[in-house]
């Protein structure tokens, strides 16, 4: 045998034998080091996500989510009213909503200073209505909106001022690990198709399915409806870190639209966790049956408070 063949021979086993060790420490749990640049997105993004949840339409400073009965609602802060800020100020009232055939109007009280997307309101003015975008109400550090859910119509309360604020020192996550960053084919729908999803009030509605994506992971293949938010797939997602380790029912996961070649990137070191674990005072969407994952999603926020 030639020494240039002997020598190719030699180099052939030496890759053969490395790529096999690279694939049992895989297999094993360990892997390849991220990318420094990759690290640094992602600590960039967690930051923005901060600093979103610390905002003032952010979820950290929800105080309270009543129901409107129809008719007449008064509004104060403190007690005794039938929408009620939970504040230590002297109570006070505020206004009264009328909720009618689905519009909520509301009547501020003389001399109070409430001003709705920054104008003063001194008279009856429509602050909800089907078709039209609800409007903030404001009154010192309280901030309120109308919600609808269903056929309920509910009061969304916020106090710039909230403890949870105060209290709020950050959200751990998984570290950071660029294998959960995977390629998935989106499967589209060849006709227009809905999917049920579940809220935590126990509301069924029924939400477009954008499609399902199909990625793998350790030699396995795994499958995620998407529905469609704007501009981008919006996934409920349920792992086997959910037990423990992660926000019990679950957590949420945007990506972008596919390409051309139908296919786009599901990062699940951006899996977040829903408004739900933040306060009680949100109405969150559960992850339907077939995204509850046979798969421990190690990556992502992790478990956040007792709501």
């Amino acid at each position: 045998m030639r020494n240039g063949d002997s020598t190719k021979r030699i180099t052939s086993l030496h890759w053969s034998v490395t790529l096999c060790l690279l694939a049992i420490l895989l297999t094993a749990g360990f892997r390849v080091a991220d990318d420094p640049a990759y690290r640094e997105k992602i600590d960039a993004w967690h930051q923005e996500r901060i600093t979103s949840l610390k905002s003032e339409n952010g979820w950290l400073n929800l105080v309270g989510l009543v129901w409107l009965k129809a008719g007449k609602n008064a509004l104060g802060r403190g007690s005794g009213f039938d929408v009620s800020f939970p504040t230590d100020d002297a109570p006070a009232s505020l206004g009264t909503l009328y909720l009618d055939k689905g519009e909520v109007r509301f009547v501020p009280n003389q001399g109070v200073d409430v001003s709705a997307d920054g104008k003063v309101l001194t008279e009856s003015t429509v602050v909800f209505s089907p078709n039209d975008k609800p409007a903030t109400l404001a009154h010192g550090s309280l901030r309120w909106l109308i919600i609808k859910r269903g056929d309920k119509y509910g009061v969304r309360m916020r106090d710039l001022k909230s403890p949870y604020l105060s209290e709020f020192h950050g959200v751990n996550r998984f570290p950071v690990d660029e294998s959960w960053q995977v390629k998935a084919r989106v499967e589209t729908p060849s006709v227009p198709k809905t999917i049920p999803i579940l809220d935590v009030l126990g509301l069924t509605s029924q939400q477009p399915l954008a499609g399902t994506l199909v990625f793998e992971r350790a030699g396995k293949t795994y499958r995620l409806d998407a529905v469609g938010e704007g501009k981008k797939l919006f996934i409920l997602f349920g792992d086997a870190t959910n037990a423990h380790d992660s926000y019990g029912s679950g957590r949420f996961l945007y990506a972008d639209k596919p390409g051309p070649d139908g296919i786009t990137t599901l990062d699940f070191n951006q899996a977040i966790n829903p408004p739900c674990a933040f306060t009680p005072y949100a109405t969150c969407p559960l992850p339907p049956k077939q995204n509850k994952l046979a798969l421990a999603v190690t990556a992502g926020e992790k478990r956040y408070g007792d709501h």
